[in-house]
């Protein structure tokens, strides 16, 4: 018969079993509270490409005027329309309907109406666009005969100098005559119109408001190529 085995004491083993794997579980423990704290922490978020601005109206406008001045409080245009509305993306101004109204420094006045407008964002230039028209009343009052009347499709405006052109054909009345330009350029300051690029004009031989000659009766001469003989660009100067 062998030796009897010795049987270990609980307590002992107790503490034999924890002193052999309590460091692992404390390990396992361990990884398993950093898992954790990756997981609940927020991450920084990627940064973010910046979305285009959309052309989309941030305020509109209905049966409005605007006024400009100059630095002495002379007012030196004014415009009006059925609507505005405005496009923070490039800070530009549509306009239906417009109607803009230059004051020279003479007191004549200047209406040039259109089916719609384009202006930047301070309205010192504005585009007219579609069945443009032009009249130039030199007293000042709109219901007053022209002095200079003009009809296109387009006709860009710079307000402050008050100077308009286009580089669309145009049909001008007025001056003794009538023509069929390619592109002009207007002064109402001036009273200057330029044009370029060839033509069609008419003039009348005895000019409005001179005195009637003697012996020769009206008539109509025709010309091509611009307003005098067959030139292909030209000056003429409403009366001031």
């Amino acid at each position: 018969m062998g030796p009897r085995r010795r049987v270990q004491p609980l307590l002992w083993r107790l503490q034999s079993f924890l002193a052999s794997y309590v460091p692992l579980l404390l390990m396992a423990a361990l990884a398993g509270f950093t898992w954790w704290l990756i997981k609940s922490t927020p991450q920084l978020e990627a940064p973010r490409e910046k979305a285009a601005p959309r052309h989309v109206p941030d305020y509109r406008m209905q049966g409005f005027e605007l006024e400009r001045f100059s630095s002495d409080g002379r007012l030196l245009a004014r415009i009006l329309g059925h609507e505005l509305r405005h496009y923070p993306d490039n800070d530009t101004i549509e306009i239906d309907q417009p109607e803009l109204r230059a004051y020279g420094d003479k007191g004549e006045l200047l209406i040039a109406q259109a089916k719609r407008g384009l202006s930047n964002g301070d309205g010192s230039e504005v585009q007219l666009l579609g069945d443009v028209k032009l009249h130039r009343y030199p007293s000042g009052d709109p219901a007053a005969v022209t002095d200079l009347e003009l009809y296109g499709e387009f006709l860009h405006v710079f307000v402050p100098e008050q100077k308009m052109r286009s580089h669309l054909p145009a049909r001008v009345v007025g001056l003794g005559g009538e023509m069929q330009v390619r592109s002009f350029e207007y002064s109402n300051l001036s009273g200057l119109l330029t044009f370029s690029g060839g033509g069609k004009a008419q003039f009348s031989a005895q000019p409005a408001g001179a005195p009637a000659a003697p012996a020769a009766p009206p008539a109509s001469t025709p010309a091509s190529s611009g307003a005098a003989a067959s030139s292909p660009s030209a000056a003429v100067k409403t009366r001031r």
